[in-house]
Parts: structure tokens; sequence; C-alpha cells
């Protein structure tokens, strides 16, 4: 029996997740993307904490799903964690392919700042 989309993105993000964990020093950039918001959360693997998080179902960020809005997260993500004295993270795509809107939320953190 074949399996769905979906658990072929779980499958990959395990197998990524094996290898990529955010410590305090390096935390970890994580993104989720579903078909109506995106999601980016700066997690310390660590101690299990969340330190910064941004996502377009916020005011300030429009209502449709593109790959504009996705960079405006990017950008609102990279500010937060340059607030919080961020500056490396670690990326997690989730599972996803590095493309379109998930590129375009990486480079605008990039371009606010935030190596990985």
């Amino acid at each position: 029996m074949r399996g769905s989309r979906t658990d072929a993105r779980r499958r990959r993000h395990f197998r990524v997740r094996k290898k990529v964990f955010g410590s305090s020093a390096r935390p970890r950039l994580a993104v989720y993307r579903s078909n109506r918001y995106i999601y980016a959360q700066i997690i310390d693997d660590s101690s299990g904490r969340t330190l910064v998080a941004a996502s377009s179902r916020e005011k300030a960020i429009g209502k449709s799903l593109t790959v504009a809005t996705a960079a405006e997260v990017g950008k609102l993500v990279g500010a937060r964690a340059k607030d919080e004295g961020i500056k490396g993270v670690v990326f997690d795509r989730g599972g996803f392919p590095y493309h379109g809107r998930v590129k375009a939320l990486a480079e605008a953190a990039r371009e606010e700042g935030l190596e990985f």
C-alpha cells in the first residue's frame, strides 16, 4: 500500500531530525508550511524551549500565502532573533523541499542577519 505525501514528508523530517539538533549556542530554526499558513520557530532543543516564533497568521502580515508572505515571516523571525541576541542557527526545513516559500523564508531570515 502506498503512503501519502504527508507520510513521506514526515519520514524525511524524522530522517533530518536524527542529525539536526538545536543547542543553546546554535538553536534550530524550524519551518512548517501548511496549505494556508507558514510558521517559523527558533527552538533550543537542549532545554526544550521555543525562543522566537513568527507566522503568517499574525495581523501585521497579509492574508494570502505567497512567496512574499513567507519572506515577510522570515524577516520577522530574523528581526525577533536579533532582538533576543541570536546570531547563528541550524536550519530545519521540516521535510519540505528547499524551494519556493521555504526558500524565501530562509533567504529573508539570512538578510536580517541570521547565519546558517
